[in-house]
C-alpha cells in the first residue's frame, strides 16, 4: 500500500435519482479494506436493519461501520428530530477525519441533508477544502448533492434511472437491495 505522504486523497461525490450510489461506494469501501487501508462507513439516513455489507464488513479488522441515522425520513413525522440527528452525525463524521485514523471514509447518504437543508453544502465543502488530510478518500453518496461539494470533489458520477424492479411491484431482494 502507497504510504500517505506519497498519496493523493480524492472526493467522490456519487449522486443522481438512480439505483447504485452507496453500492459503489461499498465496492471502494472493500476495495480499501483488501489493500489494507483503514476504512470508516457513516450512515446518514438508513436505519438499523442489517445488510449485506454490513455483514461481509464485519469480517474485516480494518472496516469500523457506524449506522447513525433514524431511517429514511421521506416519510418523516419529525423533521427537527432528522435534522439533530443529521447535525451530530455531522459532528461525528468531522470528529473521524479529523483523528486522521483512516485511510478512507465513506459518509452514505450525506447529500440527502443537503437536498433537505439540514446541512449547507457550503459547510461540508468548507470543511473537506480546509480540514481533510490531504491524504485521505472521501466518498459522499446520495441524491441531490450540493453545488458547493460537486464543485470541490475531484470526481462526480450521477447515477440516472433507466428501470427499476420497485416499479413493477418488485420488493427489495435480499443480496441486491439490502
Amino acid at each position: 500500500m502507497k504510504e500517505r505522504n506519497r498519496r493523493q486523497g480524492i472526493v467522490l461525490v456519487h449522486t443522481g435519482e438512480g439505483k447504485g450510489k452507496s453500492s459503489s461506494a461499498f465496492g471502494m469501501v472493500f476495495r480499501a479494506a483488501g489493500w489494507g487501508m483503514r476504512v470508516c462507513v457513516i450512515q446518514y439516513i438508513k436505519g438499523k436493519w442489517k445488510t449485506g455489507e454490513q455483514k461481509a464488513a464485519e469480517r474485516f479488522d480494518n472496516i469500523e461501520w457506524n449506522i447513525l441515522g433514524d431511517g429514511f425520513t421521506w416519510d418523516t413525522k419529525n423533521p427537527e428530530q432528522d435534522i439533530a440527528t443529521s447535525r451530530e452525525i455531522w459532528e461525528f463524521s468531522k470528529q473521524k477525519i479529523l483523528s486522521e485514523k483512516y485511510d478512507l471514509v465513506l459518509l452514505d447518504e450525506i447529500n440527502y441533508c443537503c437536498g433537505y437543508n439540514w446541512i449547507s453544502g457550503e459547510e461540508i465543502a468548507d470543511f473537506i477544502s480546509d480540514k481533510k488530510p490531504p491524504w485521505m478518500h472521501l466518498v459522499l453518496t446520495g441524491r441531490n448533492a450540493a453545488k458547493e461539494v460537486v464543485d470541490i470533489a475531484n470526481t462526480v458520477t450521477e447515477m440516472n434511472k433507466v428501470k427499476h424492479a420497485y416499479t413493477q411491484g418488485i420488493k427489495a431482494e435480499q443480496g441486491v437491495e439490502f
